[in-house]
């Protein structure tokens, strides 16, 4: 693996655009998701196992198998592999029970946004999961349309992909009702998944594992104007963006951040 590393760095830094640096993460294995917020990263591996990065060092979350793990402004949340939604307190993932999720996000302004295996989206209200401090049973709100992958920011509202690869917005959720504006189709690119930043950043990742960026975000615009493609070396299945830092896993499980 130091090999296939060393080597993926090589090429990395020959094919990455000027405009982004890219150098390995603290080394965790096999990873295939990553999430960050609020200054934390948190990562999950092939084995479902649920890491926060702490420094230059991984710490192993001791909790049920994750299949998705989320840090942001509402905490660190996860989705186990029976698709129960929990939430970090005190040291240990509490499970939710009720309605189940596939993938979740705490992006938000405090409150939590989620998709079920039906690709139903939903949300909990700020007060809902900042207060949660033990096992029960959340009250979540329904959003309309059908969305697998979903990520909110505080600032500029929440983006989602679909079944067929299409990209959506909505211009604002209200983090302490869940009312949301609708959802506007965001044509250029068919992604797989679309993370959404603190500071409103909106990177996307497309079905052949390119990295493109959306320009021209603004309030009165949060659909903005244009995607940029962000050059990466090799292809990638997942990234996120926190602090001026995006994080990128590779199709391999190699983890890397790349700054500008």
């Amino acid at each position: 693996m130091k090999a296939v590393a060393a080597f993926l760095l090589v090429l990395c830094h020959l094919a990455v655009s000027h405009a982004w640096t890219c150098s390995e993460a603290p080394r965790l294995y096999n990873v295939k998701q990553i999430d960050a917020g609020q200054g934390q990263v948190v990562a999950r591996t092939s084995h479902n196992q649920a890491f926060l990065l702490i420094g230059s060092y991984w710490s192993y979350l001791h909790t049920n198998k994750l299949k998705h793990v989320t840090v942001g402004p509402a905490g660190l949340w996860g989705v186990d592999t029976s698709n129960k939604v929990n939430k970090y307190v005190a040291g240990k993932f509490l499970p939710t029970t009720g309605l189940t999720m596939q993938q979740v996000d705490a992006g938000g302004d405090g409150n939590v946004i989620g998709v079920t295996s039906s690709n139903k989206p939903y949300c909990l209200t700020s007060s809902r999961a900042l207060s949660y401090r033990r096992t029960g049973s959340p009250s979540w709100t329904a959003f309309g349309g059908l969305l697998k992958y979903f990520s909110c920011g505080p600032l500029f509202g929440c983006w989602g992909t679909n079944s067929n690869n299409q990209v959506y917005v909505t211009k604002k959720i209200t983090a302490t009702t869940c009312a949301m504006t609708g959802w506007q189709h965001v044509s250029g690119i068919t992604a797989k998944m679309v993370e959404v930043g603190t500071d409103g950043s909106v990177f996307a990742v497309t079905t052949t594992g390119k990295v493109y960026q959306r320009y021209g975000i603004t309030s009165s615009r949060p659909q903005g104007s244009s995607w940029r493609l962000v050059s990466m070396c090799v292809a990638i299945q997942h990234l996120s963006y926190d602090l001026g830092t995006l994080w990128v896993v590779t199709t391999s499980g190699f983890t890397m951040r790349c700054t500008h």
